[in-house]
């Protein structure tokens, strides 16, 4: 299981993502977004070298109250052929070096997100170590298949992340904005549901990533 360290990160992942999120098509607010934790969960990697995590932020400057799905995951070394998925580095207390990445584009999420609709690997609490999180819950149906050879393709839009497995597969749509009060479209072939804080105490459960077959 992962180990979550009570340490620091410099710059923080925050301070990260208030450059990174204004760059992003699917950010609609304008202005330098002030951002505040709101949620989220880890998955571990079988190979315990990538950190992954479903992080929501939420933007204190923005009236509406809307979470932002960042999937991150944090590495050692750069990962090779990602440089435009970089959101930064940070130096981590214990771990040094940390390379964090837009985990839509890194291969060890993908892989983990796609075992975790499956039921094959459990989600783990944001903040704890060795805790599984209850309160996500995945599902997809048993029909659906993703070759492991497949060329992936990740497209950035106004709506969200659309991850794509090779030509004739379902595709991942990951939800970028939370708290929009739309609902998945009609023939979800699957489905990943989190939970995230839309205000100071008010949790909400909202559906994270759908599974639907390509056009």
């Amino acid at each position: 299981m992962a180990v979550i360290h009570a340490t620091t990160m410099q710059p923080t992942k925050l301070e990260l993502l208030e450059s990174w999120l204004p760059t992003r098509p699917w950010y609609p607010a304008g202005g330098a977004p002030v951002l505040q934790k709101a949620g989220g969960f880890r998955l571990d990697d079988p190979e315990g070298e990538v950190g992954i995590e479903f992080m929501v932020v939420r933007d204190a400057s923005d009236p509406e109250p809307r979470g932002y799905l960042v999937p991150l995951t944090y590495r050692g070394a750069p990962l090779e052929g990602a440089e435009q998925s970089l959101v930064g580095t940070s130096e981590h207390g214990v771990l040094g070096t940390r390379y964090v990445y837009d985990g839509t584009h890194d291969p060890v999420l993908l892989a983990e997100l796609r075992a975790l609709l499956r039921g094959r690997v459990e989600p783990q609490a944001q903040s704890e170590s060795d805790t599984p999180d209850p309160k996500v819950t995945a599902t997809v149906d048993e029909d659906v298949t993703w070759a492991p050879e497949a060329d992936v393709s990740v497209t950035d839009g106004a709506d969200g992340t659309v991850i794509r497995f090779g030509a004739g597969a379902p595709e991942l749509r990951v939800v970028r904005v939370l708290g929009t009060g739309e609902e998945p479209a009609a023939g979800a072939r699957g489905t990943l549901t989190a939970w995230w804080l839309p205000a100071e105490g008010e949790e909400r459960s909202e559906v994270f990533v759908v599974v639907c077959d390509a056009p």
